[in-house]
């Protein structure tokens, strides 16, 4: 009986210490929010309008004045301290200093935004010119009711004022093209996520981000779609069963000489459902064209699952948040192979150990481990194409021209010492050294070794 009033006098003492606790942290945050939380947003007659009197705390794009001392805040160390436990103090310090752009703030772009926002990113600018429908209300991360008819971009700004108001939140009612561009893009930012679903204006956002040497992270087609666990993030080039990544990936190469190399968050499932028929007032089909507010930007309708979206969004945060706290993650790669293409490589393998050093009892990987080196080491591709080529039924002729080879010959065929390389470059690769190869091409000695110095970590090699 003793022991249990001691353990209740202990729950009992922990209750009251974490309501004080709690309490001091409540009458601190009240007394910081005349400091913090400006509102500068009023609901007037049906909508949300700006109050220009009263002081706009955005950084007109110079986002090195970002706060660089704000995870000193008692408050704000408190609010990341799970991201701080993650990364480390000194990543999320990046995290903190940077500028992100998001562009389309629909069911993709409101959800990554408000991850960035609560990852901690110091500095956000949201742009879209559209305004929060009811409709949209099923895939939005933040819009109620009361934000229909208000522009998107003041929805998620007045919203985001009270989760992180320490952020330098800036909102631009503003549709992207070549007179916009300057406005959007200037003022460095460290990453720019694409999440406009109009072929035009995606193509345009996109080339200008690449001329101007500007990191993007491009959304794909979400609608029509209801398996999340197959939303992967891929080169453009690798991207399969997209309506709109087949239609930019054209435009890019046909109007701007872009073949890849910009990253993007598709689905590999093929859309579930079709484009709904439009119909004007009086219910019957007419001429979607017809009633375009915009050119070029769709009036019907997609069906959308809205947690495929919202699934998206999150992708997009976190691949961005990751990149910003220069934190790793190997992302799956998209390789289209099955088992008997592995069994293919594995045998090879074999074939060219005994041809070459006359068994095969130096080779010490199974076919699993050929799927590892394969798949997550070279994507399915030689060691030397840094871009996918071959995607697709592409990818599975391109196996004919592959093989796995010791990357060291003094070393055996292990998960830490195969690369896969083109018959032809295989051969080549025999005739030379490591010493030769890291005196000639020392960019691809680096790239190999780092590749190879993972699969050890991996296996503990």
């Amino acid at each position: 009986m003793g022991e249990k009033v001691k353990l209740a006098m202990l729950l009992g003492g922990g209750a009251i210490l974490g309501s004080v606790s709690t309490l001091a942290l409540l009458k601190l945050l009240s007394r910081r929010g005349q400091k913090y939380i400006k509102e500068d947003f009023s609901l007037q007659g049906d909508g949300l309008t700006r109050d220009m009197t009263k002081k706009d705390h955005s950084l007109n794009g110079d986002h090195q004045r970002v706060d660089v001392d704000m995870l000193k805040d008692e408050i704000v160390s408190e609010q990341l301290t799970r991201n701080i436990q993650f990364f480390g103090l000194d990543s999320q310090q990046q995290v903190i200093k940077s500028y992100v752009v998001v562009i389309g703030l629909g069911g993709v772009g409101s959800h990554a935004a408000s991850m960035l926002l609560r990852s901690g990113v110091g500095k956000l600018l949201l742009v879209d010119f559209d305004q929060v429908s009811l409709s949209s209300l099923n895939r939005h991360a933040v819009a109620t009711r009361a934000d229909v008819g208000t522009p998107k971009a003041h929805c998620l700004k007045k919203h985001f004022s009270s989760i992180f108001p320490e952020s330098n939140i800036e909102a631009k009612v503003l549709l992207y093209d070549a007179s916009t561009e300057e406005e959007i893009l200037s003022g460095n930012p460290d990453f720019v996520l694409d999440c406009i679903d109009n072929i035009d204006t995606k193509v345009a956002l996109l080339a200008a981000c690449v001329g101007r040497g500007l990191k993007v992270l491009s959304a794909t087609g979400a609608g029509a779609r209801a398996d999340p666990t197959r939303i992967r993030i891929a080169d453009l080039r690798e991207s399969t069963n997209d309506p709109l990544s087949r239609a930019v990936r054209h435009r890019l190469r046909k109007d701007h000489g872009i073949e890849g190399g910009i990253p993007v968050v598709f689905s590999l499932e093929k859309p579930k459902v079709k484009l709904l028929p439009f119909r004007g007032p009086n219910g019957e089909e007419e001429n979607p064209s017809d009633y375009q507010i915009v050119p070029g930007f769709r009036v019907r309708i997609i069906p959308v699952l809205g947690t495929i979206p919202a699934i998206f969004g999150q992708i997009m945060a976190s691949f961005v948040v990751t990149q910003l706290a220069r934190f790793q993650v190997q992302m799956e790669p998209v390789v289209n192979l099955d088992m008997d293409h592995y069994k293919i490589l594995h045998q090879r393998l074999i074939e060219h150990e005994e041809s070459l050093y006359g068994t095969a009892t130096h080779v010490q990987v199974d076919v699993e481990e050929v799927m590892y080196v394969v798949k997550e080491l070279w994507h399915g591709r030689s060691a030397r194409e840094q871009i996918a080529k071959d995607v697709g039924r592409a990818m599975w002729r391109s196996i004919n021209e592959l093989m796995l080879v010791r990357w060291d010959r003094a070393q055996p065929a292990s998960v830490a010492n195969l690369i896969l390389l083109k018959f032809k470059e295989a051969d080549e690769h025999e005739q030379r050294t490591l010493d030769d190869i890291q005196k000639e091409e020392p960019e691809f000695f680096t790239r190999v070794t780092s590749v190879l110095k993972r699969a050890s970590v991996d296996f503990g090699l």
